[in-house]
C-alpha cells in the first residue's frame, strides 16, 4: 500500500524536537514548544511548534501555527517552506532521508499520484490550485499602480504571495509573491499558467511593481493559441499581447470581452471563437507587434472576421494610460473603434 503525505507527517511527528532542530535552527524549546520566527526559518518568536501533545488534530505533535500571519500546517510544510520545496516528491526525498526510511516504488508518490513534469499544464493546475483571488492583495495593488481600473471580469487572475522563481537550473531557490494567470482554450478548459512575480516594497517607475529578478514574468504549460481571457466569448472581442496591454484598453473599453494572448507570437496564433465577427487587435508598437498584426490581419480575412487595428499613441496602452491618463486613451481608443461598439463597449464606467 503507497505510503500517504498523512503517513509521513506523522512519522516526522514522533521525532518533532529534531524535526525542528533540523529545519527550524533559528528557534529554540520553550516547554512543550519549539519556538521560531516562521516556517522559513526566519528568527524570532510568533511560530510555535508543538512537540508533545499526543493524538491528531489541531493540538496533536508536528501541528504549528503563525500567530503573526495565521499560518498553519504539519511538519511536511516545515520541510516544504524552510527548503523552498514545490514537488511533494522533493518534500517527500527529504523527509525520507532525514528519517532514514526506504524510498517507495515509483508511481507510488502522493498515495499514487504521479509528480506533474515541471511546465506542464499539470503543474500549472497544481499552482493555481493553490492561489487565491485577487481582491484587497499585493496583485490588485500592482494593477491599480499601474493605471487598469477593470478589475470586474478577472476571476482568472489570482494571487500567490510566495511563488518559487530560480534564475536556472544552478541557481538557488526564492520566494516572491506573485500574479498567476490562468491560461484557457475557447471552451474554458486550463492548459497553462502565466507567472508575474511582483515586488513587495510597491511600484516605481523604474520596476512597474515587478519584481527585481532576471526574468520577473514566465509561463507554464500549453499556450499557442491560448489566451488569458476576461468576459465571455462574444461577436466584437479586443486581443492584446500582455496582460496589463489588455486590461488597460478594458479600463476604457469596460464592457468589451478581451483576450491576452501574453507575447506577440502567441497574439499571432491566437484562436478565434466561432461567435467572432469584429477583432480588435491592441498592438503594441514595436517590430513584433508590426508582425503579429499583419499575421492575423491574413488569418481573420481568409475567415471572414473584420479586423481593426487599435495602435496606441507610445510604446503600448498602458504606457498610455499610466504616462496620458484614462480620459486621453479614452479619446483616442474612440478615434479608432467602430461607431457603433462606442455606445456599446464604452458608455459604462467600470
Amino acid at each position: 500500500m503507497a505510503e500517504t503525505p498523512r503517513d509521513l507527517a506523522t512519522r516526522l511527528a514522533n521525532r518533532a524536537e529534531a524535526v525542528c532542530r533540523h529545519y527550524l535552527s533559528n528557534g529554540h524549546r520553550q516547554g512543550r514548544y519549539w519556538l521560531v520566527g516562521d516556517v522559513r526559518n526566519t528568527p524570532g518568536r510568533s511560530m510555535f511548534v508543538r512537540l508533545k501533545e499526543p493524538g491528531s488534530g489541531k493540538g496533536a505533535a508536528g501541528k504549528w501555527t503563525d500567530a503573526a500571519t495565521g499560518e498553519h500546517g504539519d511538519l511536511l510544510d516545515v520541510i516544504r517552506e524552510s527548503l523552498c520545496l514545490f514537488d511533494f516528491r522533493d518534500v517527500s526525498e527529504e523527509a525520507r532521508s532525514f528519517l532514514s526510511m526506504p524510498y517507495p516504488e515509483p508511481g507510488n508518490w502522493l498515495g499514487g499520484q504521479v509528480p506533474a513534469p515541471r511546465g506542464s499544464t499539470e503543474s500549472a493546475r497544481r499552482l493555481l490550485a493553490i492561489t487565491q483571488p485577487i481582491e484587497r492583495t499585493l496583485v490588485e495593488e500592482y494593477l491599480r499602480n499601474r493605471g487598469i481600473t477593470a478589475l470586474r471580469v478577472t476571476g482568472d487572475l489570482r494571487y500567490h504571495p510566495r511563488c518559487y522563481y530560480r534564475a536556472d537550473d544552478t541557481a538557488p531557490t526564492e520566494t516572491w509573491p506573485a500574479m498567476i494567470a490562468a491560461v484557457t482554450d475557447l471552451f474554458g478548459g486550463l492548459t497553462g499558467a502565466h507567472r508575474t512575480w511582483l515586488d513587495p516594497s510597491g511600484f516605481t517607475q523604474a520596476n512597474l511593481g515587478r519584481a527585481p529578478i532576471s526574468t520577473p514574468r514566465r509561463a507554464m504549460g500549453s499556450l499557442l493559441g491560448h489566451a488569458v481571457r476576461f468576459g465571455a466569448s462574444s461577436d466584437v472581442m479586443v486581443a492584446g499581447e500582455g496582460i496589463e496591454t489588455t486590461l488597460s484598453v478594458r479600463s476604457a473599453m469596460p464592457l468589451v470581452p478581451s483576450m491576452a494572448a501574453l507575447s506577440a507570437a502567441h497574439l499571432s496564433a491566437i484562436l478565434f471563437p466561432n461567435t467572432l465577427r469584429r477583432l480588435y487587435i491592441a498592438r503594441d508598437k514595436d517590430p513584433a507587434g508590426d508582425k503579429a498584426m499583419a499575421t492575423l490581419l491574413e488569418r481573420t480575412a481568409a475567415v471572414g472576421i473584420e479586423a481593426i487595428m487599435l495602435t496606441p499613441r507610445l510604446g503600448d496602452f498602458n504606457e498610455d494610460l499610466r504616462m496620458l491618463g484614462p480620459d486621453a486613451l479614452t479619446a483616442r481608443l474612440k478615434l479608432q473603434v467602430a461607431p457603433q461598439d462606442i455606445d456599446r463597449f464604452m458608455s459604462s464606467a467600470v
